[in-house]
């Protein structure tokens, strides 16, 4: 499995989808041409994980992860590439179902998921940094286990909203964005 994963405070939980099992990860400070030119040559068979802060232009990436500027990591130039891989790519970041939507992409997708207090407060959704924190660590474990188990990625959905023990305004909020397309 192919990983994509910008280093971020906000998402470092998203860790927990991928440590210890087989992987690879790629360094994000890769330009976009050297970052086409390694994932162009991977097979199609390859999974890929696309994780971290975005929106539906793509996977996002920042080099300060307290400031709110972002810059696009993968985008639309990445499409045709993303496409060679089709059902095989399991993308948790904001608004991920969107990208997949315009850009005609199979597989796992998240819609919005909200990490940080700044966007509950924008969606006005009613939590706190302590929930905020052990929710998002809970959400990673159990998708994580339902990886382990290879639950198929068409049944995540479902499965991860019968794993929400605490059904507030945040979790019913996050579990609810998991999409298969």
């Amino acid at each position: 499995m192919i990983v994509i994963h910008p280093k971020d405070r906000t998402t470092k939980m998203l860790e927990l989808l991928y440590k210890d099992s087989p992987h690879t990860l790629v360094d994000t400070t890769l330009s976009k041409n050297q970052l086409r030119a390694l994932l162009y040559n991977e097979p199609s068979v390859e999974h890929f994980m696309l994780l971290g802060h975005g929106g539906p232009e793509g996977l996002f990436t920042r080099t300060d992860d307290t400031q709110n500027s972002f810059t696009k990591l993968i985008d639309h130039s990445f499409a045709h590439i993303l496409r060679k891989h089709q059902g095989k790519i399991f993308a948790v970041f904001c608004h991920a179902k969107l990208f997949a939507e315009k850009e005609s992409l199979h597989g796992l997708f998240s819609g919005m998921i909200i990490s940080e207090m700044s966007e509950a407060i924008y969606y006005g959704i009613t939590t706190t940094e302590e929930e905020l924190a052990q929710e998002n660590v809970k959400l990673a474990k159990r998708l994580r286990t339902l990886l382990d188990e290879n639950t198929p990625w068409c049944l995540i959905p479902e499965r991860i909203l019968q794993m929400d023990d605490v059904h507030s305004p945040l979790t019913e909020f996050n579990y609810h964005n998991f999409f298969y397309m």
